[in-house]
């Protein structure tokens, strides 16, 4: 049995449940809170995000089948937490989520928890110009290092058009740091 399934398997227990889900939030807390960070931008709305994450967990644990790693599962989860959070907020403020993605690159220059160079600032303004998809893909393979495999299993979608996603998202990147 591997260590995630053991995890898995005390996770669905009543007995130990909850120390199972402190293992697992020592676990994956850190990964999660940057793989979010980089979909809504800001330190404080990634920490909310991540906590609506690990709630919804929490009460879906039981519903957790096994088809695809439990790591797959939690980043689905945050994912889509995550663009719940930003579609909110933009229907809160009445803008796009496109807007709301501005918006928060804009923060990011003020925010102390950003430690970026002007640089980093433009590779953020520039992954905030693609699609949603390809943003997904671009963050999760450039900045978390995941293989298309995992990300594949994350997204539900094929290897081959993630490979395609990136491909064209990191030509958009190129092509919006080299214009001036």
């Amino acid at each position: 049995m591997t260590q995630e399934e053991e995890l898995l398997q005390k996770l669905q227990s009543n007995t130990h449940k909850e120390q199972a889900f402190r293992e697992l939030i020592s676990l994956y807390k850190e990964r999660l809170y940057w793989h979010i960070r980089h979909i809504v931008k800001s330190h404080d709305d990634a920490d909310d995000v991540l906590q609506n994450t690990f709630i919804k967990v929490f009460r879906n644990i039981n519903n957790f089948k096994g088809n695809s790693k439990l790591y797959s599962w939690l980043y689905r989860i945050a994912t889509n937490e995550s663009i719940t959070y930003i579609n909110k907020n933009a229907k809160r403020l009445q803008i796009s989520s496109e807007e709301v993605q501005q918006l928060a690159i804009n923060n990011l220059a003020s925010d102390v928890y950003f430690e970026g160079e002007t640089i980093q600032l433009k590779l953020q303004e520039a992954i905030a110009t693609l699609p949603e998809k390809q943003q997904l893909v671009f963050n999760m393979k450039y900045f978390q290092d995941l293989k298309y495999k995992e990300i594949s299993e994350i997204l539900e979608t094929s290897e081959g058009a993630l490979k395609a996603s990136y491909h064209i998202a990191v030509k958009k990147i190129e092509s919006y740091l080299t214009q001036d």
